[in-house]
């Protein structure tokens, strides 16, 4: 009778607490509804062009004929992939993908911290407001307005740069078509084009730290620079530590569009990625199934890519994504 007893007092419990959630959520949800509102187009943006997609990576698993359809095509397995792993530039396109999302993570990724650090050392309110102006416009000019400006500041006859290397006695160099230079050049342009509006998440987590705490510092005799090592930074990791584990799911990730449009056939050898191959194959050559199969490679290394980086930074500190 006893334990028939608990288990009604248990029971309604729990009735009672999730009645209470329930109450909870419906008053969240009115205080909340203009701003889940606003937020409608994008969950509605991510669903239609982010996971319904999903279902077209079954394809990568068939020997797909758009004329046929997708279930009157013939079913190859896992066959996509190995020709995929082992056509004979798997290497060359991996090698030249994770290179330049390196690079990109190493140099453009401090880019927008160390900007917004001196933004937030410069005291004269007008020429801070220019220099956020000035840097924030780069992103918003197109990608394929900044690869035309890249090919024409570096052309060999008319390029600027090559003017200034010749006033100073240097030779015209057509960086266009000398593949060791193509990574320098994709990295410089995206840290120009996105460092100034990448540091406004940096500016809004410096702007949130307690003022009286750089006074006490100044007070015990800290400089600038030991007054950012010590306390800016660290009042700032943990907003840098969730930028770097969502950077890093785009090491592999390179933008089919910029480096599209800066390719050419002298310099495939270094700028032949991922994304420039799945584009030839899929719809230059017609190989739908073998495109998706590498398409989907590329997201699973970055999916590994996120998931390892948010692992490691929960495993030796306190901040993680999820």
């Amino acid at each position: 009778m006893d334990n028939v007893t608990q288990t009604l007092k248990t029971y309604d419990v729990n009735k009672t607490k999730s009645k209470k959630k329930v109450g909870n959520f419906l008053n969240d949800f009115k205080r909340s509804k203009i701003l889940l509102l606003m937020f409608l187009p994008t969950l509605i943006y991510i669903i239609v062009f982010r996971y319904l997609p999903m279902y077209g990576v079954i394809i990568s698993f068939y020997d797909y004929n758009p004329y046929k359809g997708l279930f009157q095509s013939k079913f190859v397995g896992i066959q996509n992939y190995v020709s995929f792993f082992t056509n004979v530039d798997f290497t060359r396109i991996l090698v030249n993908t994770f290179l330049l999302g390196i690079y990109r993570l190493i140099f453009t990724f401090p880019a927008p911290i160390i900007l917004a650090l001196v933004l937030n050392e410069v005291r004269n309110n007008h020429m801070k407001k220019f220099i956020q102006t000035v840097s924030y416009l780069p992103n918003f000019i197109s990608v394929t307005v900044v690869a035309g400006m890249s090919v024409m500041f570096l052309g060999p006859t008319s390029g600027i740069v090559n003017h200034i290397i010749n006033i100073f006695g240097g030779e015209s160099v057509y960086f266009m078509s000398h593949p060791e230079y193509f990574r320098s050049i994709y990295v410089v342009t995206d840290i120009w084009q996105g460092a100034g509006w990448g540091s406004i998440i940096y500016l809004a987590a410096i702007t949130s730290i307690d003022p009286a705490i750089y006074e006490s510092a100044y007070m015990d005799g800290a400089n600038k620079f030991q007054q950012i090592i010590h306390i800016t930074l660290p009042s700032i990791a943990q907003t840098v530590v969730i930028m770097f584990i969502i950077s890093t799911g785009n090491v592999v990730s390179i933008g089919f569009e910029k480096v599209f449009l800066l390719q050419n056939p002298a310099i495939m050898v270094t700028s032949d990625v991922i994304s420039t191959y799945v584009y030839r194959t899929g719809l230059l050559n017609g190989d739908f199934s073998f495109a998706t199969a590498a398409g989907l490679f590329n997201s699973v290394i970055s999916l590994i890519f996120v998931w390892g980086s948010n692992y490691l930074s929960k495993k030796f500190g306190d901040n993680s994504l999820f």
